[in-house]
């Protein structure tokens, strides 16, 4: 049973903040929001040497230990969602992969009522409508174009809880399914798209805001044909994810979109898979067979990367110690920014009082030691 913390004073770590890091800081917990102040006597704990940020928030995310967002049950849905809180993921968006749309509108309202329950922060939709040149490791037999008819029915099926939709815009009926859920508050996200420059600026302008795993699944960046990637860093209305793994970006890459985009605008995902948390073999992605190796996931059929194995906790250790991005972007990138994404910064994404009591403690070598999500701890810190 996770430990109830009803009411404590989480001192002496490096605390993030939106105004910066403040060392020797205090948090307190009251229940399940952070408080301003501390009543005389309540319990402190000393988390000396440690850091801590606000609890990550993942937008892209297809399952973990084991189990898979599109497919299973309620309860291997929430042991996919358990895996990823014990790595920090205090706020998932689950996300599906291309199957057959009676599939997906079914799918929906199975996640829906996990929504509704408080254990997923909404249904991202990745697929059917993307193009079958950059289909990365979806079914291609059962792609569509994107007619606002056939997006309309996905957000139907998910009852309000549809959070984004990735589209390859420039294919029939894209522009206008852009205009159709930016009018019902549904985020439209550029993705697995063959589009020129010129195509995915018409999406920007129609209101597309997201990138979905910029660089992956879209056309190179080139001197005469600069493509989506540079559209999509320009434009300051839009968000970028990115895929922290050393295996979806070089190094470089990364670079150029927190230098191009600014620390604002991008969004750590996982884009995981089954196997995150969990161990290499062979799984199932929708209706093709994936082989994990190494932690690196492919198709068994042509080898196409198939998702990630990551946790967010590896890629906020990872832009720190590796991409020595400062730790305050790092936070912007893996809470705040997508949290404002889901319209919820006023509950989530940053430590401030009346917020929910959402955060992740780290050691000095950036390791996760703790996650508290609505005041109980996940992962209660030892020794600490």
């Amino acid at each position: 049973m996770a430990a109830r913390a009803t009411a404590t004073v989480l001192a002496g770590a490096r605390v993030v903040l939106p105004t910066g890091v403040v060392e020797n800081g205090r948090v307190v917990v009251e229940g399940t929001r952070i408080a301003g102040a501390a009543d005389p006597g309540t319990p402190v704990r000393d988390l000396s040497g440690h850091w801590i940020v606000p609890g990550f928030v993942d937008i892209h995310n297809h399952g973990g230990g084991g189990a898979s967002f599109t497919s299973g049950t309620a309860e291997d849905v929430l042991k996919g969602v358990d895996t990823h809180r014990r790595h920090g993921t205090t706020t998932l968006v689950a996300s599906t992969v291309t199957a057959s749309m009676d599939f997906l509108t079914r799918r929906a309202g199975m996640l829906s009522e996990l929504v509704e329950q408080g254990d997923l922060a909404g249904i991202h939709f990745e697929g059917p409508f993307i193009s079958p040149c950059r289909k990365g490791a979806h079914s291609e037999a059962l792609l569509l174009d994107p007619e606002p008819a056939e997006v309309r029915r996905l957000v139907d099926a998910a009852r309000g809880t549809a959070r984004m939709i990735t589209l390859a815009t420039e294919l029939p009926g894209g522009i206008d399914s852009v205009r159709m859920l930016a009018e019902h508050g549904v985020i439209a996200a550029v993705g697995h798209t063959d589009a020129s420059y010129e195509q995915t600026v018409e999406a920007i302008e129609a209101g597309a805001t997201v990138a979905t795993h910029l660089f992956n699944a879209m056309p190179g960046l080139a001197h005469r044909a600069p493509g989506p990637i540079a559209a999509l860093l320009e434009d300051e209305r839009v968000t970028v994810e990115l895929i922290n793994d050393g295996v979806h970006l070089h190094p470089a890459a990364l670079e150029l979109a927190f230098h191009s985009a600014g620390a604002g605008r991008v969004a750590f995902i996982t884009d995981a898979m089954d196997a995150a948390g969990f161990g290499d073999g062979r799984y199932e992605l929708g209706p093709l067979e994936v082989e994990v190796k190494d932690g690196v996931a492919r198709l068994v059929e042509g080898g196409s990367i198939a998702g990630s194995t990551l946790t967010l906790d590896t890629a906020f250790r990872r832009a720190v110690t590796v991409d020595r991005l400062p730790v305050e972007d790092v936070v912007r990138a893996i809470s705040a920014n997508p949290a404002r994404l889901l319209g919820a910064y006023d509950r989530i994404g940053s430590l401030e009082p009346a917020k929910d009591a959402d955060l992740v403690v780290l050691d000095s070598d950036f390791v996760l030691q703790g996650v508290m999500r609505r005041g109980e701890w996940i992962v209660e810190p030892k020794g600490a």
